[in-house]
């Protein structure tokens, strides 16, 4: 593997990528330590300690939520358009007769797709405002004259505009990336923020627990996770297709065998990341009702408690959650392929079933019979957080943000690989 990182760098092309990606991180890294004005530091350290949800967007910001940066949202609002458009495209004929048209096509869904990330971070922006704002019932506000009246409308408009700034700066340098770097930009700048906080996180862990055996078998779950996470990321049934032969003039095409790769994981990290928001949600808005007198604050005690991490029966919903989001996105990503359609058009069956619907039924029963392996293994690395926290209360191991490390690790030496290889080099894997 050494012997061919050095090969890699010998290359001209691809060293002047990997330098690229580099300084584009280091820029990144920099950006997310610029502070918004008016924040009250102390005020909201003490927000992080009883509010999870900040904790899970400060992980995948890669800390610029404990400083509020600029890029405090980093490039979620991006994601979350991206995830809105690839759910309307089969539900929208314009869009999904637009995704059709090619390179064209594609262009202007993703024209349209930077345009909703514009409005999505503009309001996330403000709404993490307000929830900074009042989310502290000590009475010590995060940001002072955060709002839309009197004198606080123009450093809120200050705020809201720098942060939406600071989410389209990060977007573009991730497609910086794309183009002239190494691997996925988007991809390797939510890599770059959870690789950053993760020291940190794994020094209060050892720090905390005296106990060596219990660090030891810490340590074993974390190196299992990843394994399992290799393997489940790669894991793959292929469909096998054959092309039928086709003369034309006096040559003959077609004919050859081939496969379809169906991944055992297609969501990917999107089903945790969706279950993750929308179990902590509730119990963060309910937490701000909680000092009301009366109903609304009895039964904002009762939704807090109810989904209060500390309990088994909010990862058991956590858990169902993450397997049902995983169908659902799997199931929409798949059927915008149209795989059969592409197949009958090309030529191409699956031998022993017919084109057309058949074709459809045959690949949905297989997609369904493996996406319960991914999406049940999905829903453990969800929960495993909460038994390694029996072992000891320090101990805290993100499987989701190694989930999404180790994802884009794999991605990344892939391309790296078909750069050695296409230049007669040795790649990583032997």
């Amino acid at each position: 593997m050494l012997e061919a990182v050095g090969n890699a760098f010998k290359l001209p092309d691809v060293r002047r990528k990997l330098v690229f990606t580099f300084v584009v991180l280091i820029i990144f890294r920099f950006i997310a330590h610029v502070p918004v004005p008016g924040v009250n530091t102390a005020a909201l350290a003490q927000l992080f300690e009883q509010n999870q949800l900040m904790g899970m967007l400060d992980l995948f910001s890669g800390g610029a939520m404990t400083s509020f940066s600029i890029a405090a949202m980093g490039v979620y609002p991006y994601i979350t358009s991206t995830i809105i458009m690839q759910i309307l495209t089969p539900v929208i004929p314009q869009l999904e007769e637009m995704a059709k048209e090619g390179e064209a096509g594609r262009n202007r869904v993703n024209q349209i797709t930077h345009w909703l990330t514009v409005p999505l971070a503009a309001f996330q922006a403000y709404g993490t405002g307000v929830v900074l704002t009042s989310g502290q019932r000590t009475g010590v506000p995060v940001l002072a004259g955060f709002g839309l009246t009197g004198d606080a409308l123009l450093p809120t408009i200050a705020i809201v505009l720098s942060m939406t700034a600071g989410t389209i700066l990060l977007v573009w340098m991730g497609e910086l990336i794309t183009e002239n770097g190494i691997g996925n930009g988007v991809s390797i700048i939510i890599f770059a923020g959870i690789v950053s906080r993760l020291p940190q996180m794994i020094g209060q862990s050892l720090a905390g627990t005296t106990n060596v055996l219990t660090l030891l078998v810490f340590l074993v779950v974390g190196l299992i996770t990843v394994a399992a996470i290799v393997v489940i990321q790669e894991a793959q049934r292929r469909i096998p297709v054959q092309y039928a032969k086709r003369v034309r003039g006096t040559r003959m095409y077609g004919g050859q065998s081939t496969h379809i790769p169906l991944r055992v994981n297609s969501a990917g990290m999107i089903p945790l990341i969706f279950a993750m928001s929308m179990m902590l949600f509730p119990g963060t808005v309910a937490s701000y009702f909680m000092a009301t007198s009366g109903f609304i604050g009895e039964a904002a005690k009762f939704v807090y408690g109810l989904f209060n991490s500390t309990g088994p029966l909010y990862w058991a919903m956590y858990f169902v959650l993450v397997v049902g989001m995983t169908f659902f996105y799997t199931m929409v990503i798949f059927q915008q392929q149209n795989l059969p359609e592409n197949l009958q058009k090309y030529g191409g069956f699956i031998p022993g079933i017919r084109p057309g619907r058949p074709t459809a039924e045959y690949l949905n029963k297989v997609l369904y019979r493996i996406t319960w392996l991914g999406a049940v293994f999905l829903g453990v690395v969800a929960v495993l957080p909460f038994f390694v926290q029996q072992m000891g209360p320090s101990l805290i191991l993100s499987s989701t943000g190694l989930l999404i490390v180790v994802g884009v690790v794999l991605d990344t030496m892939k391309q790296l690989e078909a750069q050695l290889l296409m230049r007669h080099y040795e790649g990583f894997i032997k």
